[in-house]
């Protein structure tokens, strides 16, 4: 329905003189329009990036290639930044689709379950032989999303309306995405950090976590980064070996 290039369905009819494909045509446009619509509700750090009309040609594109599978508009468009990411007219912002990334990794924190936050003191109680062999479990709110652009600072800076400051570094940066109350937090993580978080989130132990963390950087401050992502919230429950 939405390719306009597609023919008028068979069932489609019109009142005696009316054209059933004028008719079809207003129609598609509505469900088009909506659908751009619901792109710009959702990704508005993207569309002030690239300006209103930029943006609106791109999501009419997208809308065409990648038509809705949920009935929820706020669930549609999770595959635009892949889309950006080969859009011809956005190759010379190959940072925006990360940024789009970690908006959507904004919207699904907000939106996710909530759940109790895992506590420093609940770490502490924990025997020290028994440290190495912990796995954290991610809050339903957490996300990770590793990008080679500084796209965090792109994000923060473009998230509200108002001035835009000078982006000061190109260097790569990695969201950690979290709502330990009604707020989500984006937070930059090192890329040590993030290869640490990422493996925990895939089911890694606190110590295989730790030491995949290291190979990434010798001078990794393991005390510090799990300190700072309990604080963000980013864990809810601990299991120990048995």
């Amino acid at each position: 329905m939405l390719n306009p290039n597609r023919a008028l369905p068979t069932d489609v009819v019109a009142h005696p003189g009316q054209n059933p494909q004028t008719r079809y045509n207003v129609y598609r446009n509505n469900v088009t329009v909506s659908l751009i619509d619901a792109l710009a509700a959702i990704y508005p750090a993207v569309q002030r990036i690239t300006g209103v009309e930029f943006f609106r040609a791109m999501a009419r594109f997208h809308v065409r290639a990648c038509p809705p599978s949920s009935p929820l508009l706020f669930d549609y468009g999770r595959d635009f930044p892949a889309f950006i990411e080969s859009y011809l007219y956005a190759q010379n912002l190959p940072w925006l689709a990360d940024t789009a990334r970690i908006e959507r990794a904004w919207l699904d924190a907000y939106h996710a379950a909530d759940a109790p936050v895992l506590q420093a003191q609940d770490l502490v109680r924990v025997p020290e032989p028994a440290l190495n062999g912990l796995r954290l479990h991610a809050h339903p709110a957490t996300r990770l999303v590793q990008s080679p652009y500084p796209a965090v600072a792109i994000f923060a800076m473009n998230k509200q309306d108002g001035p835009v400051s000078t982006l000061t570094s190109s260097e790569a940066q990695n969201a950690l995405v979290t709502r330990p109350d009604e707020d989500v937090i984006v937070s930059n993580l090192s890329a040590a950090a993030a290869a640490f978080l990422c493996a925990l989130l895939d089911g890694l132990t606190l110590g295989d976590a730790a030491a995949t963390a290291f190979d990434t950087a010798p001078d990794f401050d393991l005390s510090a980064s799990l300190a700072a992502m309990i604080t963000a919230g980013a864990f809810t429950t601990i299991q120990m070996e048995s």
